[in-house]
C-alpha cells in the first residue's frame, strides 16, 4: 500500500518563500555594493585620474633644510678676506630623465661637464630620486641650464666661499671644501666659530620637487659668526709684492715674511712664497699649502746674537764698557772651527753685534754657560708654541742638556743647533722693540690691551736696540735702512738642511729688525730660501726687502718721518765689506 508524502503546510510554504526572498535581497544588495565599488574604481582610475594625481602631487609634505651661510673673515679694518656668496646647485631625478635626450648635450656644454659621463650617471642611478649634476655654479648658468626644459633637472640655493685677496692672504686665511668646512689656515682653526647651523621647515612640494608653499618653520637657520683678523690688508699686499719680487729676482725656492705690532703682538702681515689661489684649486700643488711662517723650522743663525747679548747684559756680568779680544779671528773645538769674516781684534759688545763676530759672542756664551742662554731664549718664547692655535704649527728645538759642551754653548749663541719658525723669531725681537716685555702673538684683532710679562729690563732692551741700530747704520745690515726712517736689526745667513745634512751651496738669507728706532712700531722678519746666483747673504737678499716693506708700511700707518730726503741720502753708509 503506497503512502503519500505529506504536503507542506501553508506556514511552511510561507517560510520557504520568505527565505528565498531574503536571500535574493542580500545577493541584490551585495551585487549593488560590488557594482558601486567597481564603478568608483573605474571613476577614480579612468574618469578622474588626472585630477586625483594632481591633488596628490600638491599635497606632498616634506621637510627642507634652510642653508646657513658661513661667517665672514675680514682684516682689522673690515676689508673682506673670505665671504660666502649665494650660488645654485644643479641636481637631477634620474627616474624622470631620459638618458638619451638630445638636449643633454647642450646642458653639459652650459654647465661644463662631460656629456658622456652625465648620460652614464643618469643610467647607473636610474633607481634613485636624487643625484648632484654640478654643484655651486653661478645663478646665471643655472638659469640657462634649466631654461632647456629637460625633465628631471632642478636647482637649489647653496653658498660658495670666495676669497677677494686671492693668493695674497691664502696661507693665513686658508680655504674650505665644497661643503664649506674649513680645510686649511684660519678657516680650519676657527671652523666651529665660522660655521652656521642649518634650519628646517615644512613645505608642500610636488613629485618633481617643485615648491608649492611653505607650511611652517621648525628651526630657523643660524649663520656663522664673523671673524676679524689682526691683519692689515694694505701691509699684507705690499709684503707679498716685495717678497714675491725678491724670490723671482734671485730664483729662490721660496720665502717668508712676518710683521708684528710691537705694542700688541698682533700679526699685521704674514706672507709666503710660493703661494696659491684658493679661488681656483683645479691644479693645486699640496707643497704650496703650508704657511711656512709657522709650520717650517730653520736655524736662525746670527739673528740670535742680539738675544744672546741681551742675556749677557741681563746677567750683570757684562756691560757696554766690556771689551772682548777676538784675536786671532777663529776658535777651534776639536775638529770644529768657529771663524769671523776677518780678525777684528778687541771688540766692544756693540761692535760684536755690528761686525757679527762669531768668536766674540761665543766667548761670552762659554763664560755665561749654556743654561743661562737657553733659559733666556725660552723666556722670549722660543722652543714652545706661540699660542695662536694655527694648524700644523711647529714648536721648534731649543736644546737642553745636563752637561753642556763648549762647542754647544758657542753655537747656541749664534743660532746653530736650534730651530725656530719665523713667527717665534719675530716675537722674540718684539720684546727688544717694546722695552723688554713679551706679549702673546695674535691672529685676531684685540679688543683690549694684551697682558704680557717682562723678560728683560728696559735698560737692557734699549742697549741692545742701540746695537741693532748701529748694525744697520754701519754694519752688516746697512741695506736694511728704509727711506726717511731709522731702523735696527740683524742679518743671518745659514746653510739649509737637506736629507743628508747641511747643503754646502744652499743658504737661507734672514733679516730680523724693527723701526723706527725712536719709538719702534713694527717688527719684521724676512727669510728667503736658497737664493741663486752670487748673492745669498742676509744683508744682500733679505735686508733690502725689509727696507722697502718697512718704509712703505710706516708711511701707510702715518708714522711721522724722522729724516728728510736729503738727510736720509747723506746718512746712507759706505759698503763696509761685511755681508752678514
Amino acid at each position: 500500500m503506497n503512502r503519500q508524502e505529506p504536503q507542506p503546510t501553508k506556514m511552511q510554504r510561507f517560510v520557504a518563500s520568505l527565505k528565498a526572498w531574503r536571500f535574493g535581497c542580500v545577493m541584490g544588495v551585495f551585487l549593488l555594493v560590488v557594482g558601486a565599488l567597481g564603478w568608483r574604481l573605474v571613476d577614480l582610475h579612468v574618469v578622474d585620474r588626472e585630477f586625483l594625481r594632481q591633488q596628490g602631487d600638491v599635497r606632498t609634505i616634506r621637510v627642507d633644510a634652510i642653508d646657513a651661510h658661513r661667517g665672514m673673515i675680514t682684516d682689522r679694518y673690515g676689508e673682506p678676506l673670505a665671504v660666502s656668496t649665494p650660488v645654485e646647485t644643479l641636481w637631477a631625478n634620474p627616474g624622470e630623465t631620459d638618458p638619451d635626450d638630445p638636449r643633454l648635450a647642450s646642458l653639459a656644454s652650459v654647465i661644463g661637464v662631460n656629456e658622456a659621463q652625465l648620460r652614464k650617471r643618469l643610467r647607473e642611478y636610474g633607481s634613485r630620486e636624487f643625484i648632484y649634476v654640478r654643484r655651486k655654479v653661478q645663478p646665471s648658468i643655472a638659469r640657462e641650464a634649466l631654461a632647456l626644459g629637460i625633465p628631471g633637472f632642478y636647482s637649489r640655493l647653496e653658498y660658495k666661499r670666495y676669497y677677494p685677496a686671492g693668493e695674497v692672504s691664502a696661507h693665513l686665511v686658508g680655504f674650505t671644501d665644497i661643503d664649506e668646512a674649513g680645510q686649511e689656515g684660519v678657516e680650519l682653526s676657527y671652523n666651529e666659530w665660522l660655521s652656521g647651523v642649518p634650519g628646517r621647515k615644512r613645505v608642500l612640494r610636488d613629485n618633481r620637487g617643485r615648491l608649492i608653499r611653505d607650511l611652517s618653520l621648525i628651526r630657523d637657520a643660524r649663520p656663522g659668526k664673523d671673524l676679524t683678523l689682526s691683519l692689515d690688508l694694505r701691509l699684507q699686499y705690499l709684503a707679498y709684492r716685495e717678497l714675491k719680487a725678491v724670490v723671482q729676482a734671485h730664483k729662490a725656492r721660496g720665502g717668508t715674511l712676518v710683521m708684528l705690532d710691537v705694542d700688541t703682538g698682533e700679526v699685521l702681515a704674514m706672507v709666503n712664497q710660493q703661494s696659491y689661489n684658493p679661488n681656483d684649486r683645479r691644479q693645486l700643488d699640496p707643497a704650496r699649502l703650508r704657511n711656512k711662517a709657522v709650520t717650517d723650522l730653520f736655524e736662525p743663525g746670527s739673528t740670535m746674537k742680539p738675544l744672546a747679548m741681551a742675556a749677557a747684559l741681563e746677567s750683570g756680568d757684562y756691560s757696554l764698557d766690556t771689551v772682548i779680544n777676538t784675536s786671532p779671528g777663529h776658535r777651534r773645538f776639536g775638529r770644529f772651527t768657529i771663524r769671523d769674516h776677518r780678525n777684528y781684534g778687541a771688540l766692544s759688545l756693540t761692535d760684536i753685534i755690528v761686525r757679527s763676530s762669531n768668536v766674540g759672542i761665543s766667548l761670552i756664551a762659554n763664560d755665561l754657560g749654556g743654561d743661562l742662554i737657553r733659559d733666556f731664549y725660552f723666556q722670549l718664547g722660543l722652543g714652545q708654541p706661540t699660542g695662536i692655535g694655527f694648524p700644523g704649527e711647529a714648536v721648534g728645538v731649543l736644546p737642553s742638556t745636563n752637561r753642556w759642551r763648549p762647542v754647544e754653548e758657542a753655537t747656541l749663541s749664534y743660532g746653530y743647533g736650534m730651530s725656530v719658525n719665523a713667527l717665534q723669531l719675530a716675537q722674540a725681537y718684539m720684546a727688544l722693540a717694546n722695552g723688554g716685555v713679551r706679549y702673546p702673538v695674535s691672529l685676531t684683532r684685540l679688543q683690549q690691551p694684551p697682558i704680557g710679562h717682562r723678560v728683560m729690563s728696559e735698560t737692557v732692551a734699549m742697549q741692545v736696540r742701540d746695537m741693532l741700530q748701529q748694525a744697520v747704520e754701519r754694519g752688516t745690515g746697512k741695506r736694511a735702512l728704509p727711506a726717511l726712517y731709522s731702523a735696527g736689526g740683524k742679518t743671518g745667513t745659514v746653510h739649509l738642511v737637506g736629507a743628508n745634512g747641511y747643503e754646502d751651496s744652499q743658504y737661507k738669507a734672514i733679516f730680523a729688525g724693527m723701526a723706527p728706532m725712536e719709538d719702534p712700531k713694527i717688527v719684521t722678519v724676512v727669510a728667503v730660501d736658497a737664493p741663486q746666483g752670487g748673492d745669498y747673504y742676509g744683508g744682500e737678499v733679505a735686508a733690502p726687502v725689509f727696507a722697502r716693506v718697512m718704509g712703505d708700511a710706516l708711511r701707510l700707518l702715518n708714522v711721522r718721518p724722522e729724516l728728510t730726503a736729503v738727510e736720509a741720502a747723506a746718512q746712507t753708509p759706505a759698503d763696509s765689506g761685511e755681508r752678514g
